[in-house]
C-alpha cells in the first residue's frame, strides 16, 4: 500500500528540481570559463586578490555537484544546506555591492562582463531562492530521491 504524497513532499520536489537545474546550469557556465568568472568575482571587491582564482575554480564545481545532487535526490540535506549557504553568501555580496553603488555584472549565469548589471531584483531573486533551499532542507523527506526509488524497485 502506497502512502499518499504530502504537499510538503511535492513542493520540496519542485523546489529541489528548480534549484538543482539553476545551480547545475550556473556552475557549468562558470566551469567552462574560470577566467571570466574570476573577473566577475574580482569586480565585487570583497575577497582579497589571492583568493579570487581559488574561488573562481572551486565554487563552480560546488554548484555543479550540489545542483546534480538536488536533481537526483542524493544527499539532499547536505546539498540543500550547501545551496542555502551559497545563496546567503550571494545575497550578502549583492546587498553590499548594491549599497556601494557598484555597476557590475552579477556573474551568476554569464561570465561576460557586459551582461546585465546587478539590481535590487537580483537580491529579491536570491532571497526567494534561499527560502526555497531552506524549505528543501527543512521539509524534504527523501520520498522522491533516487536512493528511495532504487530501494523500492529492489524490494519488488
Amino acid at each position: 500500500m502506497k502512502k499518499s504524497s504530502s504537499a510538503a513532499d511535492l513542493l520540496s520536489l519542485c523546489f529541489r528540481m528548480i534549484l538543482g537545474v539553476i545551480f547545475f546550469y550556473a556552475g557549468s557556465i562558470k566551469v567552462l570559463d574560470p577566467q571570466g568568472f574570476a573577473l566577475a568575482v574580482y569586480n565585487y571587491h570583497i575577497l582579497p586578490e589571492f583568493l579570487i582564482n581559488t574561488v573562481a575554480v572551486i565554487l563552480p564545481w560546488i554548484e555543479v555537484f550540489a545542483g546534480a545532487a538536488l536533481i537526483l535526490g542524493l544527499l539532499v540535506p547536505g546539498a540543500s544546506l550547501i545551496v542555502s549557504g551559497l545563496l546567503l553568501i550571494f545575497f550578502c555580496a549583492l546587498a553590499v555591492s548594491l549599497a556601494r553603488g557598484l555597476d557590475i555584472s552579477c556573474g551568476c549565469f554569464s561570465t561576460l562582463q557586459d551582461s546585465n548589471p546587478i539590481t535590487w531584483m537580483y537580491l529579491f531573486r536570491d532571497g526567494f531562492l534561499l527560502a526555497m533551499a531552506w524549505f528543501v532542507f527543512t521539509y524534504d523527506s527523501g520520498r522522491y530521491g533516487l536512493v528511495k526509488i532504487i530501494r523500492e524497485k529492489n524490494q519488488t
